[in-house]
């Protein structure tokens, strides 16, 4: 089994969002300040000990998915990143980027668009089990896989669905269902906010992850993102800790509800994208 050794930087990201996800009511800082008097510790120095339990948890579970995405690699694509230090920074750092322009923690239900191996979906989970999560992927054996780590990794409230988003966003029991929908799709911003602002209900957020994007390609959306009921609130870059790479996020608002006629057709998104 491989140890996961973080960068500097994604230890610090990894324990940051620990702490951010331990809710200190008072039930708990009682049972804190018990087990620190039980165990001649401060309230602090137990709380860091917590805190370190809980974060090897989580790293037992991202070495886990590791083992098991590069092992199932061997007999279909899931990635063309292999390398631990790779997989670790650029799959898994990479999809917790989020955190640094919107609190996960205000969310309740999430859906995943174009999942592929699980990105940005499960690592978001592991650190954020309260999520209510859909990983949607128009690939049947990738969503195999993924039921495979669900259930390794125990994960709870978790589900993975097949099909293409234009197909799925019609169904009333998908439509407008999430309150927050990610997506590291590659593909042109348009196409994708027609792929994934429909789940989205009023007042929830698509947020795309996007390698690179020109003001070109942000203004051209804007329109198409109007007429699916949205507007962009926020593009924001952030630099992936200990790689030489930058993250672009584009974080839209959805303010109107979407007009049945989209999505459109399958294919026609990429085709003709409005």
């Amino acid at each position: 089994m491989a140890t996961l050794n973080f960068c500097i930087g994604g230890c610090k990201l990894i324990k940051g969002l620990v702490r951010t996800t331990l809710r200190i009511d008072n039930n708990l800082k009682t049972r804190i300040e018990l087990l620190a008097i039980k165990n001649n510790l401060s309230f602090n120095k137990m709380l860091v000990y917590i805190i370190e339990l809980g974060y090897n948890e989580y790293i037992k579970k991202f070495d886990k998915y590791y083992e098991m995405l590069i092992e199932t690699n061997k007999v279909m694509n899931l990635t063309s990143i292999t390398e631990y230090d790779e997989v670790i920074i650029k799959h898994f750092i990479d999809s917790l980027l989020v955190v640094n322009i919107f609190d996960i923690n205000q969310s309740k239900k999430m859906i995943d668009v174009g999942t592929g191996a699980g990105f940005p979906g499960i690592p978001i989970k592991i650190m954020f089990p309260h999520l209510q999560i859909t990983l949607l992927d128009s690939l049947n054996k990738r969503l195999n896989f993924l039921n495979n780590v669900i259930d390794e990794l125990g994960l709870e409230s978790i589900e993975t669905v097949h099909g293409r988003a234009e197909d799925i966003a019609r169904k009333e029991e998908f439509r407008e269902q999430y309150d927050l929908c990610v997506s590291r799709a590659v593909a042109n911003l348009s196409t994708l906010s027609e792929y994934c602002i429909p789940f989205i209900s009023k007042n929830g957020k698509f947020i795309s992850y996007k390698s690179s994007i020109s003001s070109e390609e942000i203004q051209n959306a804007k329109s198409a993102i109007k007429i699916l009921g949205g507007v962009v609130v926020e593009e924001k870059t952030v630099h992936l800790p200990c790689s030489d790479m930058d993250r672009t996020f584009v974080v839209v608002n959805k303010t109107n509800n979407t007009g049945k006629k989209y999505p459109r057709k399958a294919g026609t998104p990429s085709k003709e994208p409005l």
